[in-house]
């Protein structure tokens, strides 16, 4: 299904409203969409395994204060590994036919705890640790926000639309790949996730949503608000030649742009088509696909999720670039766990690439370049 079938055909908190999380999670796991019964059933599920121990919070504040919002992510998540029951059942000798059992315990409550965590990193940091409890009325995506700080309704639409469409993807990129990797060795949930959020933490992967946002606030810094198309191209050609690349843009499988920009661009424009930062994300469309392509360097010119998300967060006031990662990884959780749990239901084997030598890579590439 494409993210507009999703938006379309999954289950919305309102009439016309974003698709919520858990509904795709119910996609994921079962490859049906689900009715709004049965999303509303497994919210409250979600609800009541999120209950998360003193000792998390305490791993975390042995952290400065200072350290990456991701670091202190993935030290909770580590912390919430003693609870594994994968960890718990393979020690007591299971059948390997039902390790997807208590993977399938260890994942949802992971991905019911991970935003009681992710936020009270967010109040740790930025807002002088006041932690405020979920809110038994609110779905996950909506919950989240609250727990955030951000209780309107359009923030709130906003989250369950950001979860959704950056809770999955295929297989091949750095979190997801390393979630199934680590989990290949039957490491549990927990141990596989944290993994797979070290990986997220990459400038090269996850933390580019971060680097977008700076790097748009540098343009108008430097140029101002109502800057040119023309004051544009140059900034572009600037960062171009100065041996850095334009955060947001390119993308290691996609070759047209990302779907998931596009529907961040629908809410956009449905929502704050006047602010100015969503107006300099609409001109960087128009102008950094056709530089990259005089380049002639790039595959894909094309913006990708994190060209937009960004903006988006700001314009509600979350405005702290540096946490966003943190955002990330927990709508991956819902990808990373849901796959698991399919991994140990189909027996998937250890994952082990072949190892070459140089010599084998220089004749690979030798042999190829004579083709």
């Amino acid at each position: 299904m494409s993210i507009p079938e999703c938006q379309k055909l999954l289950p919305a908190a309102k009439p016309g409203g974003e698709p919520l999380p858990e509904g795709l999670l119910w996609l994921l796991l079962t490859g049906k969409v689900p009715t709004k019964e049965q999303v509303n059933a497994l919210s409250k599920e979600l609800r009541d395994r999120a209950s998360v121990p003193d000792y998390v919070f305490k791993a975390i504040d042995a952290l400065p204060i200072t350290a990456h919002p991701m670091t202190q992510f993935a030290t909770g998540v580590m912390a919430l590994q003693v609870q594994s029951e994968f960890q718990k059942a393979y020690e007591k000798g299971i059948h390997k036919s039902k390790y997807w059992e208590p993977t399938y315990e260890d994942s949802l409550s992971l991905i019911a705890r991970v935003p009681i965590v992710a936020s009270y990193i967010y109040r740790r940091i930025y807002k002088d640790g006041k932690v405020i409890p979920m809110n038994d009325s609110l779905d996950y995506g909506a919950n989240f926000s609250h727990m955030l700080g951000f209780d309107s309704p359009e923030m709130q639409e906003l989250m369950r639309l950001y979860v959704t469409i950056h809770s999955d993807h295929e297989g091949g990129n750095v979190s997801a790949h390393t979630g199934h990797l680590v989990a290949s060795a039957l490491s549990d949930p927990y141990l596989s996730f944290a993994a797979a959020l070290n990986g997220l933490a990459g400038p090269l992967h996850g933390l580019a949503n971060q680097e977008v946002l700076l790097w748009i606030k540098s343009v108008v810094k430097e140029c101002g608000e109502n800057i040119t198309t023309e004051q544009l191209k140059d900034y572009v050609w600037k960062t171009l030649n100065s041996g850095k690349v334009v955060p947001g843009f390119g993308h290691g499988v996609l070759r047209k742009t990302d779907p998931r920009y596009t529907c961040q661009r629908e809410f956009a424009l449905k929502h704050l088509p006047d602010d100015p930062l969503f107006q300099l994300v609409s001109k960087l469309y128009e102008v950094v696909p056709p530089v990259l392509t005089q380049l002639g360097k790039v595959k894909n010119p094309w913006p990708n999720v994190d060209a937009h998300s960004g903006v988006l967060l700001n314009y509600y006031g979350l405005t702290e670039a540096r946490y966003y990662t943190v955002l990330f990884g927990v709508s991956r959780s819902i990808g990373i766990c849901s796959q698991l749990i399919w991994d140990r239901a189909l027996g998937l084997p250890l994952e082990r690439p072949k190892s070459v030598t140089m010599e084998w890579l220089e004749n690979h590439c030798k042999k190829a370049s004579e083709n």
